[in-house]
């Protein structure tokens, strides 16, 4: 299989295991910055015990003139899972998609400009088409709150802010630099977490272990590991025409698991953001 077609299919997993945490996050009792900082710990921990079956070591002399780099966008990584969990709280998991995902808009622009990658108008239509189709799909207006809004789109600032950092650390093998970046966003969520948020009243029961325990490994862990591999071996462009796979499949569980209603618009929409993907990939 040649690397692009396994970095494309690498990612389409990832966005699809992404796709599905907000349905995960509704049934975990804990605050969402406590959520962040297992969430982190235990990606970090799933990479580590992966790396150690495997017999690989920490590349630390790749690392090192990075580490800078790594801690930041980890920081960044772990206060963007606060906001995008924050809005899922007080809007719905529609509309709070829909405003985290202006994130790929912010890297598309910002690339011809930090990474040097050519925006072809073929491209931006794309994007301008993933937007409409986001949009038909969130439901604009509908089911939304403008604290709900507002949190979405920080998150998409700092998941931006993580997509382009990344672009710049190829150098870095994909297992370590993940692993650093998750454990970063770790443990500065804990204390976070311990001094701001509330845990009177918070009960963690079977279903909720279960819960955290697969957000840790699998939504965080596996799926990071797939997402920033496959940046590797595509443009920053690419990678962000793709992340729309996220909302639609987040969307779609929303209407099937959670009965947030999916109209014929959004419908249409979903059309839209598939379709702009696939043509990206063309122009």
């Amino acid at each position: 299989m040649k690397e692009g077609t396994k970095a494309r299919l690498g990612l389409i997993t990832a966005m699809v295991i992404f796709g599905s945490i907000g349905i995960f996050r509704r049934y975990i009792s804990l605050p969402s910055g406590m959520i962040g900082a297992c969430r982190g710990l235990m990606g970090a921990l799933f990479l580590f015990a992966v790396s150690r079956l495997r017999r690989q070591r920490l590349d630390m002399q790749s690392l090192r003139p990075s580490l800078g780099k790594l801690i930041f966008s980890g920081i960044a990584m772990g206060f963007n899972w606060i906001l995008l969990f924050e809005a899922y709280r007080f809007t719905s998991v529609a509309t709070a998609t829909l405003c985290y995902y202006m994130a790929p808009v912010f890297v598309i622009l910002a690339s011809p400009f930090l990474l040097k990658e050519k925006l072809t108008p073929g491209k931006l239509l794309c994007v301008l088409a993933a937007v409409v189709g986001v949009a038909l799909v969130g439901g604009v207006g509908e089911g939304g709150s403008l604290t709900g809004v507002l949190l979405g789109l920080g998150a998409a600032v700092l998941y931006a802010t993580v997509v382009l950092m990344n672009k710049t650390l190829q150098d870095v093998p994909t297992e370590d630099r993940t692993m650093l970046q998750l454990a970063a966003a770790g443990l500065v969520l804990v204390p976070y977490s311990l001094l701001a948020e509330n845990f009177s009243g918070v009960t963690m029961d079977g279903t909720s272990i279960i819960m955290l325990l697969v957000v840790g490994a699998i939504h965080t862990g596996w799926a990071y590991w797939l997402y920033f591999g496959s940046m590797k071996a595509l443009p920053a462009q690419t990678v962000a025409l793709y992340s729309y796979i996220d909302p639609i499949v987040a969307i779609l569980l929303s209407a099937l698991i959670l009965g947030e209603a999916l109209t014929p618009l959004g419908i249409v929409g979903a059309v839209l953001v598939l379709g702009a993907t696939l043509v990206s990939e063309r122009v």
